[in-house]
């Protein structure tokens, strides 16, 4: 029997209340990793940190996003899948306790570390999560409602944190999602089914990807692409303060189209994929190179910087939506291995771009840091390219569905394992 038969079969009858409850958990993933970018300014003043200092924030929330996405597939088959999800849960919760309450930088970026190991460990399973809950070719539906969270999120965290910032202080905008991650973890022990335990994922199996060329070559893009879109994002309130010199009010309003952008994004992105996957993720990345740009060079007109960002933010949220579906497909054979590697990478990435373009900043200028996004964007897309060359030039190796129908047929009981529930 084949993979997308057995090891992917749904984990219960009614996966869509859980598939949601998982889109929640995105959203406030997505709000509490990304809110310092609304907060930059303020939480530097607090905290007696320079911007790029607070951008750092991010960072270190990236470094263990990437320890945990590497660790969790080995972790994660060992136990109930829920009680996996629902106690990463758990350890948002603690960590935006922390941050709001935080004396100081360092208990701060401790703060985030925390933080870290849910993004990391989340986003490494929740792939392979999806492909349990619902039929194989419900799959792309299913992953993109739990994108719609991140689309969410995009839209509405960072106009509604800036705005609520200015009347409650940064700190109380963090309080606020307290009780939301508690009625997210109560959703989630409702909707989610007991996921039996999974044969080991040892972290070799994660990096014995890497010898897939096709594999290791996407990885790369991954990194430039991601690297470029947030050595960009983190700084973009910044860059509106005193290149464009916009007021709260229209600082609010700017990341509000931005974030809104990210509907369509998601939505297009998940229709062209279908067909048109490798187009997309060469042009995604070279087009938001030329966005940052325009960006750049229209910085001080309010319209047109506002016009370039909602452009900015859908091409930023298909990026995502497509390197899942790329997961889905090339590597549906290692699902939560293949779910480690990317969000690792990913992770690195924003860690390593966050810190770019915080060092950029502080050491030249905003423009510099604007540059350098765009640059690491175009590698990315030429990476890309290069990929998609190659794969079709190297008909010798076994395609993914030869790959995942082997998987099948090899595993015996732990293919048919993989979907059930306990």
């Amino acid at each position: 029997m084949s993979l997308s038969a057995t090891a992917l079969a749904p984990s219960h009858e009614r996966p869509w209340g859980a598939v949601c409850s998982m889109a929640m958990c995105v959203a406030l993933l997505i709000a509490a990793e990304f809110m310092p970018v609304s907060l930059l300014t303020p939480i530097a003043t607090d905290l007696n940190a320079t911007n790029g200092m607070a951008g750092q924030a991010i960072s270190i929330s990236g470094l263990f996003a990437v320890l945990t996405s590497l660790l969790i597939p080995g972790i994660a088959s060992r136990f109930d899948r829920r009680i996996v999800l629902v106690g990463l849960t758990l350890v948002m919760l603690a960590s935006l306790v922390l941050i709001a309450a935080a004396p100081n930088f360092t208990v701060l970026m401790a703060a985030r570390a925390l933080l870290g190991v849910t993004v990391g460990g989340f986003w490494a399973l929740a792939t392979a999560t999806v492909m349990r809950l619902v039929p194989y070719d419900s799959v792309p539906r299913a992953l993109g409602i739990v994108y719609m969270g991140n689309a969410v999120a995009t839209a509405f965290a960072a106009p509604i944190g800036s705005y609520l910032g200015g009347l409650i202080g940064w700190r109380g905008v963090f309080w606020i999602l307290v009780p939301l991650v508690l009625a997210n973890l109560a959703w989630q022990w409702l909707s989610l089914p007991k996921m039996a335990p999974q044969a080991a994922s040892p972290v070799k199996r994660v990096f014995g990807l890497l010898r897939r060329i096709e594999v290791a070559v996407a990885m790369v893009a991954v990194m430039l692409t991601f690297a470029g879109a947030f050595a960009t994002f983190t700084y973009l309130r910044p860059f509106l303060e005193t290149i464009t010199q916009v007021t709260l009010a229209q600082l609010s309003l700017m990341l509000l189209g931005l974030g809104s952008a990210a509907f369509a994004g998601t939505y297009i992105a998940s229709i062209l994929a279908r067909k048109h996957l490798p187009s997309l993720l060469k042009g995604l990345p070279l087009a938001l190179a030329a966005t940052t740009v325009a960006m750049l060079l229209l910085g001080d007109s309010i319209i047109a910087t506002g016009m370039t960002m909602v452009v900015w933010g859908g091409l930023n949220a298909a990026i995502p939506v497509a390197w899942s579906t790329w997961l889905s497909r090339e590597v549906r054979d290692e699902p939560d291995s293949g779910g480690g590697l990317m969000v690792a990478a990913i992770q690195l990435a924003i860690m390593l771009g966050a810190a770019f373009g915080g060092l950029l900043l502080d050491h030249i200028a905003i423009q510099a840091t604007f540059i350098g996004g765009a640059t690491l964007l175009v590698l990315a897309s030429v990476t890309a390219h290069f990929g998609s060359r190659l794969e079709r030039s190297a008909p010798a190796n076994a395609s993914v569905a030869e790959r995942a129908a082997g998987a099948g047929k090899d595993s015996g009981p732990r293919g048919a394992h993989r979907g059930g529930t306990k």
